[in-house]
Protein backbone atom coordinates (compact mmCIF):
# COMPACT_ATOMS: atom_id res chain seq x y z
CA UNK A 1 0.00 0.00 0.00
CA UNK A 2 2.84 2.40 0.78
CA UNK A 3 4.48 1.86 -2.58
CA UNK A 4 1.12 2.68 -4.17
CA UNK A 5 1.00 6.02 -2.32
CA UNK A 6 4.55 6.74 -3.42
CA UNK A 7 3.65 5.95 -7.05
CA UNK A 8 0.56 8.17 -6.88
CA UNK A 9 2.66 11.00 -5.41
CA UNK A 10 5.20 10.75 -8.23
CA UNK A 11 2.47 10.69 -10.87
CA UNK A 12 0.80 13.73 -9.31
CA UNK A 13 4.07 15.65 -9.16
CA UNK A 14 4.81 14.84 -12.81
CA UNK A 15 1.27 15.90 -13.70
CA UNK A 16 1.73 19.14 -11.80
CA UNK A 17 5.03 19.93 -13.52
CA UNK A 18 3.61 19.15 -16.96
CA UNK A 19 0.48 21.11 -16.25
CA UNK A 20 2.45 24.04 -14.90
CA UNK A 21 4.65 24.33 -17.98
CA UNK A 22 2.37 23.03 -20.73
CA UNK A 23 -1.21 23.76 -19.76
CA UNK A 24 -2.71 26.64 -17.90
CA UNK A 25 -5.58 24.93 -16.12
CA UNK A 26 -5.48 27.10 -13.02
CA UNK A 27 -6.41 25.69 -9.63
CA UNK A 28 -6.30 22.05 -10.74
CA UNK A 29 -2.52 22.16 -10.99
CA UNK A 30 -2.16 23.32 -7.41
CA UNK A 31 -4.62 20.70 -6.20
CA UNK A 32 -2.42 18.04 -7.83
CA UNK A 33 0.62 19.45 -6.05
CA UNK A 34 -1.13 19.48 -2.68
CA UNK A 35 -2.30 15.88 -3.14
CA UNK A 36 1.23 14.79 -4.04
CA UNK A 37 2.69 16.49 -0.98
CA UNK A 38 0.04 14.96 1.28
CA UNK A 39 0.71 11.46 -0.02
CA UNK A 40 4.48 11.92 0.45
CA UNK A 41 3.91 13.15 4.00
CA UNK A 42 1.67 10.18 4.74
CA UNK A 43 4.43 7.88 3.54
CA UNK A 44 7.04 9.63 5.70
CA UNK A 45 4.80 9.71 8.77
CA UNK A 46 4.07 6.00 8.29
CA UNK A 47 7.76 5.42 8.97
CA UNK A 48 8.45 3.41 5.84
CA UNK A 49 10.35 5.98 3.85
CA UNK A 50 12.98 4.51 1.58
Amino acid sequence: MNSLLYLIAIILIIGWVLGFFVYSIGGLIHILLVLAIISILLRLIGGRAV
